[in-house]
């Protein structure tokens, strides 16, 4: 089977990827990262919640939920200055991308928006790709980040469309589907994975890459997450995803977007740095560094620092693509 760029995968192909050995799976995996990737730079991102708690949405699996009793509280907006001395800590510690997170069902036209926009101008200034997750939004606010100058948004679907529904009610997979469109539209960088462990099946896996491979242009980041289960939520007694099923998803994702980043986020925290190993040997090229992934623990800069350098990896540089485009011109 081709390794060419393809947005017309079908079910079935993605499904023999999917269930091939894995041994075998990985190594025809790091051929494809190989051809289409610089091997062993990664990607090195900081998220940041901006805005905690109080979210109206029923994600069953987020303990940001005003719906749960978690050990989270509902805070307001980060002030400019905090944010603005995160993303410089952030970029002295090495992170090239800085996203910043709001626990907001959809954005909305009012004050906060428009600091939200002076943060993103801000964080501009210092060089670093911007990226916001911040729930549901218009074309227009979307035109309006990108004038911002946002680099990325991250809106991720989580899982298949059939299995949605039983994580999420509170709002439908076309919803996420528009938010994404929206985002294209405005010129915007697309960030969107998903999260296993959520009591799905393979199938709804194998549906999930199928929806991102075969999407108009693939997903410049897609983020694959694996469930951490949190106390008071729905989901919180389920047990955590094997580290063979995160290299999966991220080989059988490797190979369906081989242009893509393939980011090993959530559930990074209770890995050893051989089974992230694994995982960048499959095709994993970004990491979120920093101890907290909004509101879930994550390995801190030192730990990821002794890791780059065991592994031999190396940092890849902000705006990249955008720096080789324009030395060929």
């Amino acid at each position: 089977m081709t390794n060419d760029i393809r947005n017309n995968w079908t079910i079935e192909e993605i499904r023999e990827i999917y269930d091939t050995p894995i041994l075998q799976l990985i190594s025809r995996a790091g051929e494809v990262h190989k051809k289409y990737q610089a091997t062993g730079e990664v990607q090195v991102c900081t998220l940041l919640s901006v805005k905690t708690g109080g979210c109206q949405e029923d994600c069953s699996y987020c303990s940001q939920s005003s719906r749960y009793d978690t050990a989270v509280e509902a805070e307001k907006l980060l002030s400019y200055e905090d944010v603005i001395g995160s993303a410089l800590d952030a970029k002295n510690s090495g992170s090239t991308r800085f996203c910043m997170g709001a626990a907001w069902r959809n954005v909305r036209d009012n004050s906060d928006f428009d600091k939200m926009i002076e943060m993103v101008k801000g964080v501009n200034t210092l060089g670093l790709e911007v990226c916001c997750t911040l729930g549901m939004l218009t074309e227009e606010q979307a035109k309006r980040l990108k004038e911002a100058g946002l680099y990325a948004y991250n809106h991720n679907l989580d899982t298949s469309e059939e299995y949605y529904g039983n994580v999420i009610t509170t709002r439908t997979y076309g919803d996420r589907l528009k938010t994404l469109d929206n985002v294209e539209k405005a010129g915007l960088s697309v960030c969107c994975g998903g999260i296993i462990g959520l009591g799905e099946s393979d199938d709804d896996r194998i549906k999930l890459l199928h929806t991102l491979a075969t999407r108009k242009a693939h997903p410049e980041s897609v983020p694959v997450n694996a469930l951490v289960p949190v106390e008071g939520t729905p989901l919180g007694d389920l047990p955590r995803v094997k580290v063979w099923e995160v290299v999966r998803m991220i080989a059988t994702a490797r190979i369906l977007m081989p242009k893509a980043m393939v980011r090993l986020s959530a559930g990074r925290n209770e890995m050893s740095y051989e089974q992230q190993a694994l995982c960048f040997l499959a095709g994993a090229n970004s990491i979120f560094s920093g101890e907290k992934l909004l509101t879930t623990p994550n390995p801190g800069c030192d730990a990821d620092s002794e890791m780059f350098e065991l592994l031999g990896l190396t940092p890849r540089d902000s705006f990249k693509l955008e720096k080789s485009e324009a030395l060929q011109e």
